[in-house]
């Protein structure tokens, strides 16, 4: 048997929002942590770096011990020139979870682990999974096919029992999760932890254009596109939002991996984040823009509810 989580019992649904790169800021994250499930964003959406410092400050003096833990992203990327700025802060305010991202690295691990703080690292196959861990990350996020944002494209059933052969840490699982039921099935394959972004982009609380909330109201998987375009990385975008950049979906060239740039000296533009929007293809199941709390509340009925009826069956 696996051991529990360690912050499992201020959970009121084994679910992680996701860090949304220019959406997740403080307003989301507090809800979702308020409301029972851990709430994150990635570092770089403060900018510039001394806001950082402020968002850190907030989220650790107004969420008290009964709330969800918070999360702080982290691009371990060359590309990111504020990484070890970042790092600095994230052991100052002792974030008790660090996600990292493109990159697996030891000293990242430590410096979050020498206070106590756990670290979760991304990944989208498996022998990406065995060097995380390698280097000392507390525990893997499966992102399978579907998710949102730079995602894999192997079955989540696949990837979590190839992870699950040989590791028994934290593990959470990404791919096109919306509902409750959903969660639970990412439980019963043998994730932890259920990891939802791109439901949370139509929430009040989201630093999101009304345009790019209404899109994915609007959209379905099947307006899902996946190309390595624009970050160099391949990911998933809104078919109309690329349609609206003025580009041709079906003949999109090759992206170069070696010129992703996250604009960390602060005064570049988000650039194509801005106008190309991610998503991943469970939007399907998001109907309305609410706000985050009632959002969760939705997936806790849900989950419950799949619960029971799974119980009831012969």
């Amino acid at each position: 048997m696996r051991p529990p989580l360690p912050f499992g019992d201020r959970l009121r649904i084994p679910v992680v929002g996701a860090p949304l790169f220019i959406i997740s800021n403080p307003d989301l994250v507090l809800a979702q942590c308020r409301a029972g499930i851990i709430g994150s964003f990635p570092s770089l959406n403060a900018r510039p770096l001394t806001q950082l410092d402020e968002w850190l400050h907030r989220l650790s003096s107004e969420l008290s011990e009964r709330d969800a833990p918070f999360a702080v992203n982290m691009i371990v990327h060359k590309s990111n020139g504020r990484l070890e700025q970042d790092l600095e802060l994230c052991v100052k305010w002792k974030v008790p979870i660090v996600i990292t991202s493109l990159g697996a690295r030891e000293d990242v691990n430590r410096a979050i682990q020498s206070y106590g703080g756990i670290t979760l690292h991304d990944i989208i196959h498996n022998r990406f999974a065995r060097k995380a861990v390698e280097k000392g990350a507390s525990g893997l996020i499966a992102v399978a096919a579907g998710a949102g944002g730079h995602a894999g494209t192997i079955s989540p059933f696949a990837l979590v029992t190839e992870i699950r052969e040989w590791f028994d840490g934290i593990l959470a699982l990404s791919g096109a999760i919306a509902t409750g039921a959903s969660v639970l099935g990412a439980l019963a394959m043998g994730a932890d932890l259920a990891y939802i972004g791109s439901a949370f982009i139509a929430t009040a609380e989201a630093r999101a254009a009304d345009a790019y909330k209404q899109m994915i109201v609007d959209c379905s998987a099947s307006d899902i596109l996946y190309t390595n375009l624009f970050t160099g990385v391949h990911g998933n975008y809104l078919r109309p939002s690329v349609v609206a950049a003025g580009l041709d979906p079906e003949n999109l060239p090759a992206g170069d991996a070696k010129k992703m740039d996250f604009g960390t000296d602060g005064e570049k533009e988000f650039r194509v984040w801005r106008d190309i929007w991610g998503s991943g293809q469970g939007i399907g199941a998001v109907k309305a823009t609410l706000p985050a709390g009632e959002l969760v509340d939705r997936l806790v009925r849900e989950f419950a509810e799949a619960k029971r009826e799974l119980q009831g069956r012969p």
